[in-house]
């Protein structure tokens, strides 16, 4: 169950948008699971829970750096490694479902190290 946790973690990762550049990063592997638990349900084929984006608008203005989004990022993709039901569709609609815009693909193909 912590596995499908982090995966879901993935789609917000991919989801922060650019902000200013800061030399540390804050966000913990755990407050991004924490932030898209909500979202496991929607991610796993089921139903959006009212809870899911306000997780997700939290964690995207908690990830106001650079490398705070990066380590997010990471966190999300070392999680979907462990995962195979996560539904990439849902993951994918999961920021217009909360209405966030975000200037990539959501993709656990997606390059970390170049999420600015």
């Amino acid at each position: 169950m912590a596995a499908v946790f982090k995966l879901a973690c993935l789609v917000l990762a991919f989801m922060v948008v650019a902000a200013p550049y800061s030399a540390e990063a804050t966000i913990t592997c755990s407050t991004v699971t924490s932030k898209m638990a909500p979202c496991l349900g929607f991610l796993l084929g089921g139903a959006l829970a009212p809870s899911c984006c306000p997780g997700v608008k939290g964690l995207l203005n908690m990830a106001s750096s650079t490398p705070d989004r990066q380590a997010a990022c990471t966190c999300l993709k070392n999680a979907a490694k462990a995962m195979t039901n996560i539904k990439m569709a849902n993951a994918a609609a999961l920021p217009g479902k909360c209405g966030v815009n975000i200037p990539y693909k959501i993709s656990p193909a997606t390059d970390c190290t170049k999420v600015k």
